[in-house]
């Protein structure tokens, strides 16, 4: 059995329930972006858009956080959903974060986009023009980083975004949410921020709560760094920190 001090890289923090467990990622946040505004005079953020990161978006409306000078942009998004559905990341994210706060910009990702191909290029020149300071993700129940599935993450990715099938595994996982109804009304397919891409953030935080993920925060921490398992890259990153509840902890202490 795996003891919590003898974990290296990331940070593992655990707390007693999801609340405490996203308020303490929210705290978080809020001083490293405080932190990067002490030389910078904005923050680029990525966040992800999943329940897993209810109770830390929920979190942030209790920090001094200086959104106006926060660009914020998120890391993955379904290709061919109504515009209006809530299982669009943009509008998951638009309705809990960026329509609450006076955000310097917002830089949406658009899964509906004519060509897809261009608006990953599109977003590509974003990001290279707003090189990442802090990202905000979770980790999937077959261990991927946005949408970085083990069929298709790649470490070394030479892509900034890109258009991946998604595994079935992880279309799965949307149901057991309850974001779909069935699986076969999960889209088949997306866009995502590559690997490289998240992982050129100083600081990451990584909010993964829930019976569901337990398989997988033991992966992350105990399996060979490979793309078998996606998050094992975060050993590789020295600001990871992995903030759990008891639930997902529970094959870790």
């Amino acid at each position: 059995m795996l003891l919590a001090e003898d974990l290296k890289l990331p940070e593992v923090k655990i707390y007693e329930s999801r609340k405490s467990m996203g308020e303490a990622a929210a705290s978080r946040l809020a001083i490293a972006i405080g932190e990067v505004l002490q030389s910078k005079d904005d923050v680029n953020i990525i966040f992800a858009a999943a329940p897993s990161q209810n109770e830390f978006l929920a979190a942030l409306f209790y920090e001094n956080i200086k959104w106006e000078q926060v660009n914020a942009f998120h890391m993955d998004e379904y290709i061919d959903l109504e515009e209006d559905a809530n299982q669009r990341f943009g509008n998951f994210l638009k309705e809990r974060l960026f329509s609450r706060f006076n955000f310097k910009s917002v830089h949406y990702l658009d899964g509906n986009a004519n060509d897809v191909q261009k608006e990953c290029s599109r977003y590509a020149e974003l990001l290279q023009s707003n090189p990442v300071d802090i990202v905000c993700m979770g980790i999937g129940e077959n261990g991927h980083l946005a949408f970085n599935d083990p069929p298709v993450a790649d470490f070394d990715d030479l892509e900034i975004v890109k258009v991946v099938t998604l595994d079935l595994p992880c279309r799965q996982q949307q149901v057991n949410d309850g974001c779909f109804v069935s699986l076969e009304v999960v889209p088949t397919q997306a866009l995502t921020l590559t690997i490289p891409v998240l992982m050129q953030a100083k600081v990451i935080n990584c909010v993964v709560p829930g019976t569901a993920k337990a398989q997988a925060v033991l992966n992350t921490l105990t399996q060979p760094i490979c793309t078998d398992f996606p998050s094992t890259i975060l050993r590789r990153h020295p600001g990871a920190v992995l903030f759990l509840d008891t639930d997902s902890s529970k094959y870790i202490l």
